[in-house]
């Protein structure tokens, strides 16, 4: 277990992190949680490469005890038009958490043997892809109003221009597409640290 705290931590504290920044915009279609919540996708990868999926999946799961309590403080804490936190968010936080990085850990593991980049880059592109839709998806379209009635989200499902300036759409469309392209580039820019890590690591080992 001890092996394990490391990533725990990291991935504890990303979920925290992301949980809190969530609440702070950053400009008008993304908040500050946006740059860091990307980041449990590197972890997982990076514990799947050095210690195994089983180890990454148990990372997980901390990650997602993590937010689920995250989610219950959210719900009890009142904000401007309500619970920070509504049942529809935390259904589809955790939702789309624990599926898209269970996903992840599958596609990494399958791709593992081939070139280094291959693994983490594929894995983080489609599980954070999976990510947007689930969660976006059950926090905001009205297909899904059904989760909890009494929450009003009137505000996420007028059309609006896609991000300012293209075919009108749900304005949750605008905020999940910036979302995804934030997951995307962070995906890249990942590879980077990816390396050095697994290369330190396993050059210590040896």
């Amino acid at each position: 277990m001890t092996r394990l705290l490391p990533g725990i931590i990291a991935m504890a504290a990303i979920v925290l992190a992301s949980n809190i920044l969530v609440q702070f915009p950053l400009g008008e279609w993304l908040t500050w949680g946006a740059l860091t919540y990307p980041f449990a996708f590197l972890t997982t990868d990076l514990v799947n490469r050095i210690q195994g999926a089983d180890a990454a999946r148990k990372v997980v799961l901390a990650g997602f005890v993590t937010g689920v309590i995250c989610s219950l403080i959210g719900t009890q804490i009142q904000g401007e038009f309500g619970p920070l936190v509504t049942f529809r968010i935390a259904l589809g936080s955790g939702t789309a958490f624990l599926v898209s990085q269970m996903i992840d850990v599958a596609i990494f593991t399958l791709l593992i043997g081939r070139v280094w980049w291959q693994a983490p880059l594929v894995s983080t592109l489609v599980s954070s892809s999976l990510d947007t839709v689930i969660f976006f998806s059950l926090a905001f379209a009205a297909r899904f109003a059904f989760l909890e009635p009494a929450n009003d989200t009137s505000w996420a499902t007028g059309a609006v221009p896609l991000l300012g300036m293209g075919a009108e759409m749900p304005y949750w469309a605008s905020l999940a597409l910036a979302d995804w392209c934030v997951k995307i580039v962070l995906a890249l820019a990942a590879l980077v640290p990816f390396r050095i890590i697994v290369e330190k690591v396993i050059a210590r080992v040896a």
